[in-house]
């Protein structure tokens, strides 16, 4: 697992050190930095995949950071440098660096050289492997806030979804990935929910979405003759194929397509599979963030890594209910909360206690309800 990143001279960092758990939370205002740290692991994926990460003979049509690309899309150097960037004694540009520290205490470093009008970044540095596959393995997801909306038909491509079992990110994967793995069995553990009719993945994916809307059921199938699928819903409870009355996402709520990645990401997740979220609580009730919560609670009991950027605190409190309730313990967990501090983004680390509690509320921590209580008691 990954339990430390350090970033120098990326975006709304200068320099930072932030730990991490199995399940971190990211809050915070707009703008203070919490995209950065999910952006940083995407980035080093993204350059891993180009076949760039690991060169460092300076040449940039050879190696670096990828700043555009399908995990993200970032600019060009002038916009990845924080404006008050830290310079490194005896060269003429500063150094973009991110570090990652696993719990064995091996750390793993890139450095990149500043070019300001490039978006391939040369590397000055390189050192170090991720050994357990957890950021360049099979087992990576990343969920973009915009993920996929309601459509007639999704991409049916065997490279992602089934090769790298990559959901994409925007999800946009995650129905041919559920139509190839529909029939499968559910591995024992925490993932499993007790609702479930059978033991598949799509009965255990059909239990977890009824906490979303309950009574639906959902299709995955191809659409024969072109490289398409389709994702089909029902209201009858049932995962069965025969169910009646199918309804395509189109005539469906919102919610529950964009949910579905995010539902599918965490019951495929394995030991040392590590997943990026953003807003996970994105067109949901507040039941539904909760519970949604409690399904990354149940991945992480799993062996799962999560870092999660959320705005709700129906997300942090369904967390706490979840170290309460025993399914994972408070250690296990982080929350960060982001803040500027003029050009700068700094943030402050409450703790959840054994019992659900939390170490301290800072000013602006998820308080906007007691202030507009006041206001309305006023």
């Amino acid at each position: 697992m990954i339990d430390r990143l350090s970033l120098a001279n990326f975006k709304a960092f200068r320099l930072a050190d932030i730990p991490l758990a199995p399940v971190t939370l990211l809050t915070g205002l707009n703008s203070s930095g919490k995209s950065t740290v999910l952006q940083a692991f995407a980035l080093l994926r993204q350059s891993y995949d180009s076949l760039t990460l690991f060169s460092s003979d300076g040449d940039s049509e050879q190696g670096g950071f990828l700043l555009n690309g399908d995990l993200v899309e970032l600019g060009t150097g002038q916009d990845l440098v924080h404006e008050d960037f830290v310079r490194s004694p005896g060269l003429p540009t500063p150094l973009i660096g991110i570090r990652l520290r696993t719990d064995d205490g091996q750390t793993h470093q890139w450095t990149a050289q500043y070019a300001p009008e490039q978006d391939v970044l040369p590397l000055h540095s390189a050192s170090g492997y991720l050994e357990d596959g957890s950021l360049f393995g099979r087992c990576f997801q990343y969920l973009k806030a915009d993920r996929i909306v309601p459509a007639t038909s999704y991409p049916r491509s065997h490279h992602q979804a089934i090769a790298r079992a990559f959901l994409g990110a925007r999800g946009e994967h995650t129905v041919n990935y559920l139509r190839h793995h529909a029939r499968h069995p559910m591995p024992e553990g925490p993932l499993r929910h007790p609702g479930a009719d059978a033991h598949t993945v799509l009965d255990h994916v059909v239990a977890w979405m009824q906490e979303l809307c309950p009574g639906v059921n959902l299709e995955a199938s191809e659409i024969p003759g072109i490289d398409s699928v389709r994702l089909s819903y029902g209201f009858d409870g049932t995962a069965g194929l025969d169910s009646s009355a199918r309804r395509r996402p189109t005539n469906v709520g919102f919610g529950l397509t964009y949910a579905l990645p995010i539902v599918v990401a965490c019951l495929s997740a394995g030991p040392g599979s590590l997943i990026l979220l953003e807003n996970p609580e994105a067109h949901l009730h507040p039941r539904g963030q909760s519970r949604m919560a409690a399904l990354m609670a149940a991945a992480a009991a799993a062996g799962a890594q999560l870092i999660v950027e959320t705005h709700s605190d129906h997300v942090l409190n369904g967390l706490r209910l979840a170290v309460k309730n025993g399914v994972i313990p408070a250690s296990a967990t982080a929350v960060h909360y982001f803040r500027r501090n003029g050009q700068r983004a700094e943030f402050v680390s409450p703790q959840i206690h054994d019992d659900g509690t939390l170490s301290d509320w800072p000013a602006g921590f998820f308080d906007e309800w007691e202030n507009s209580l006041e206001q309305l008691l006023d």
